[in-house]
């Protein structure tokens, strides 16, 4: 809150009420809800923040002395203590689309080209910032919030209200002002985007650093793992805001423009952001955007570009549209960031597999909203490509504004003494000989005992993609592989409750003694450790970690043997015969399988009850295999619709496909989002179809493939 005591009450009045619990709550509950609107939704507070915190102390301690007076909508209730064991699936109202965008002017003025076409004339636009952050729908069911969900795949998101209602600029419930501007009764489905301001996002990244903990990417990132805590209280903690900006069905509203549901949306409680424009001309829309783009680095929350939406609703529905976006709008994308900074060394990171990566040192810069100080170089071949060398000025930006990339030098700031940089021939972890085999872009160290190797697989393991043990992150594995607690997978099996709560974290606490696990964390712990034990063998392949086995290839080879027994009994040739599998992956599994430290790992694991055969009775997906016999590859990162690839993986698979990891003649199609790699390159070269991600949805949604 800022200084000023101006309040909506007289004092006296209010002070009036003090006599009678329930009348006094109900006051205090609609001063608080003034003084929080004035701040959030307005910027325009009037009370100090000690005078607002007297208000919540007081209503506390009343609602303690009258808990059968405690109202879910009540400020004093964001938070709860509640701990969600999941999320639940929430169906949106109407489906949240995605928006197709505009690269650059020339691509926003043949979208407003297309609206005069289709009007006969230009018609009013309205322009607003597009908010890099987490969408989200807030349902009300007369006037209170009843559920906030995810955007999800758009038709299905994940509920997220207890976490939602701990974030302070969303309205528990509706202002008068905003129910006065509802056309009928019923639920009111609101949307926007959850976001943390950049000040939050760099307190919260420096406080993971000082805890060794990894640090958020971005703030987006940031936002959406808030947003999925399964503790609302930490979610509490992050300090995330929101700006609400559209809503589902625009027949609830008597609102009849979008720059009248904006002013309806401020009128009901909700934050939205001030910075918008109501354009009558295609120049107005330019400058609005050259504005944005120029100021960007000045607002305190992180944008990626402008949205530009037609006005009327009526004309809205007029144009109607796409399969996967409406064509009333367009986002404008800025060009990716880019910044120079000094390339300081070439470090070699040692993966699961025994893979060398080298990895750019660089001294930290920030890139569209979070600071980079290191990033992948991929390869030997990769560095030479880019020549790029220790003490060069480097071009740094974020592919997708998410994954940090070296460009190239500034040839021109080279230092005479740069010298081409090349791959140890000795393993930086275990000293062992470091090897590249013909046809391969890697390096690997050649030994299985190396340490590196050893707790990257044991990370791997616990993983999301694999045996999924949630909160098993780099920090516990790591303290438990120095105190020689795990030396294997088939160690976490063996792990008790009470040596995992008195696991030393390797910290003091401000006392000077030495923190601990502690029991209630161990015990989560250990309950998802046993629960890993019953994930599907196809994960169990893949947690393994077997040399060129993806995820995908697990999946292919437990469809094929669905049991270890059987995979052990496949010959080389058996495996290879598999789609997408192939000789070199064959040997390298049939090796593994082979290797006695291996098998006992494999036997251990057994014994402890880890799962090792899927039912085959399984039944058959729901959906029609209208794309049986056809072979997907995907590549780049799906950025409008937020799918990970395995999600869209999953989503192919259920319509019959086969998703493979590598292209060859023998693929069907490659979906490319943005940032697509070698497998891009590759599909061109062969002659095989490639879809953007706009038709990749429009695939999802027609279950029809575009023409070709």
């Amino acid at each position: 809150m800022a200084q000023g005591q101006a309040s909506l009450f007289d004092e006296q009045a209010l002070a009036q009420v003090t006599t009678d619990p329930a009348a006094r709550i109900e006051a205090l509950r609609t001063e608080i809800e003034h003084h929080t609107y004035l701040y959030y939704a307005k910027d325009a507070p009037e009370i100090s923040d000690a005078a607002y915190d007297s208000l919540m102390r007081e209503l506390r301690e009343l609602e303690h002395q009258n808990p059968h007076l405690i109202d879910p909508t009540s400020p004093t209730q964001r938070v709860g203590g509640y701990v969600g064991e999941q999320f639940a699936p929430v169906r949106h109202a109407q489906r949240m689309y995605s928006l197709d965008n505009a690269m650059d002017l020339a691509e926003l003025d043949a979208w407003l080209e297309r609206v005069v076409e289709f009007f006969g004339h230009m018609v009013d636009v309205v322009c607003e910032l597009k908010i890099d952050g987490s969408s989200i729908a807030l349902t009300y069911e007369d006037g209170r919030l009843v559920r906030a969900a995810t955007r999800g795949d758009g038709t299905t998101g994940e509920d997220v209200t207890v976490n939602v209602r701990t974030v302070k600029d969303v309205p528990l419930r509706l202002r008068a002002e905003g129910m006065a501007g509802i056309a009928a009764p019923g639920a009111v489905e609101v949307r926007g985007e959850v976001y943390m301001p950049k000040a939050s996002f760099d307190f919260l990244n420096k406080a993971a650093e000082a805890n060794g903990k990894q640090a958020f990417a971005n703030p987006r990132n940031a936002a959406a793992g808030s947003l999925r805590q399964k503790d609302a209280e930490i979610t509490a903690k992050r300090d995330l805001s929101t700006f609400l900006y559209a809503i589902a069905d625009q027949a609830s509203l008597l609102a009849t423009t979008q720059w009248e549901l904006l002013q309806w949306l401020t009128d009901a409680g909700f934050h939205t952001n001030p910075d918008v424009k109501l354009c009558t001309q295609a120049q107005q829309v330019h400058d609005f955007c050259a504005n944005a783009l120029e100021n960007r680095a000045n607002l305190p929350y992180e944008i990626d570009g402008v949205v530009v939406k037609v006005n009327s609703f009526s004309q809205q529905a007029a144009m109607g549209f796409t399969a996967r976006a409406p064509r009333w709008a367009i986002a404008f994308k800025f060009p990716p960031e880019e910044k120079t900074t000094v390339l300081q060394d070439i470090t070699v990171q040692v993966g699961r597999t025994g893979a060398l990566t080298p990895v750019a040192e660089l001294v930290p810069v920030t890139v569209a909203g979070s600071t980079v100080a290191r990033a992948t170089l991929h390869n030997l071949d990769e560095v030479h490509r880019k020549d790029v060398r220790i003490g060069d000025t480097v071009i740094v930006r974020k592919a997708g504004d998410v994954i940090p990339e070296v460009l190239g030098p500034v040839l021109s700031l080279r230092p005479a003494d740069a010298a081409v940089w090349q791959m140890p021939q000795m393993c930086p972890s275990c000293g062992s000989v470091v090897v590249r085999e013909d046809g391969e872009a890697k390096h690997h160290c050649i030994s299985i005992d190396c340490p590196a190797q050893a707790q990257e697989r044991l990370i791997h393991w616990a993983s999301r993609g694999a045996l999924d043990i949630d909160g098993m992150g780099e920090e516990i594995v790591g303290r438990l592989v120095e105190t020689g607690r795990l030396t294997d997978v088939a160690d976490y099996y063996s792990l008790d409750v009470t040596e995992l709560a008195l696991l030393d974290m390797g910290r003091l606490n401000k006392e000077g003694v030495p923190i601990r696990l502690g029991e209630k964390t161990a015990q989560k712990l250990y309950d998802n450790i046993m629960a890993s034990k019953n994930r599907p063998f196809a994960r169990v392949l893949f947690g393994l970690g077997m040399r060129h086995v993806g995820k995908t290839t697990a999946e292919v080879i437990a469809a094929a043997y669905p049991t270890m027994e059987g995979l052990r009994a496949a010959s080389v040739d058996d495996l290879a015969a598999l789609e997408g599998v192939g000789p070199k992956i064959a040997a390298s599994i049939y090796t593994f399988l082979r290797t006695p430290a291996n098998v006992q790992v494999i036997e251990r694991l057994e014994k402890r009850g880890v799962n090792m055969a899927d039912d085959v009775s399984a039944a058959a997906p729901a959906e029609p295999a209208v794309l049986d016999g056809l072979t997907f590859v995907l590549t780049g990162s799906l950025v409008e619709s937020g799918m990970t690839r395995e999600e869209a993986g999953q989503r192919l698979k259920a319509l019959g496909a086969k998703v493979s990891g590598s292209v060859s003649k023998k693929t069907s199609f490659v979906i490319a989002g943005e940032a697509a790699g070698s497998k891009y390159d590759k599909a061109v070269k062969l002659g095989v179809p490639v879809l953007d991600e706009a038709a990749f949805l429009d695939l999802l949604e027609t279950k029809t493939l575009p023409p070709q």
